[in-house]
């Protein structure tokens, strides 16, 4: 079965990251580049400037470079850290941005909800079986 999710030696976990630095790729094309686009419907509450647009697809960018390095380097603890902490970072600020600052409605969070917390639970249960937590292998079970 892990043999099915397993494709050009990259892990399910890897293409799932890789579609997100996908999706967060195409945001930050939409911040450079789309008035209209995805990034000011993001922030629908404020008028979106120019150097606001440039500065949240910066960052948007640096997450998504983050899923590429970490899709292929699952094992990189620095890597794999970094890459969790930009979805802990990205959720945390737009929580405050909703909650506090009311520039972002809760409808528009919970698409970051999901794909941050899927992201994050995921690399919690990866990272948990990764170091011997997981279940055993059949082969390592003893026959009496």
């Amino acid at each position: 079965m892990a043999g099915a999710w397993t494709e050009c030696g990259v892990p399910a976990l890897g293409w799932w990251l890789i579609a997100v630095g996908t999706f967060r790729s195409a945001y930050t094309w939409s911040c450079l580049f789309g008035s209209a686009a995805l990034c000011s419907a993001t922030y629908s509450e404020i008028p979106m400037t120019g150097v606001h647009g440039r500065t949240v697809a910066v960052w948007t960018q640096l997450s998504c470079t983050l899923c590429f390095l970490c899709a292929f380097n699952l094992n990189s603890k620095p890597v794999y850290a970094a890459t969790f902490l930009s979805f802990v970072y990205a959720l945390s600020h737009l929580g405050v941005e909703c909650v506090v600052y009311h520039t972002i409605s809760a409808a528009r969070l919970s698409m970051f909800i999901f794909i941050a917390g899927t992201s994050m639970v995921w690399m919690l249960l990866h990272k948990r079986n990764s170091d011997g937590h997981g279940p055993r292998p059949r082969s390592a079970t003893k026959k009496i």
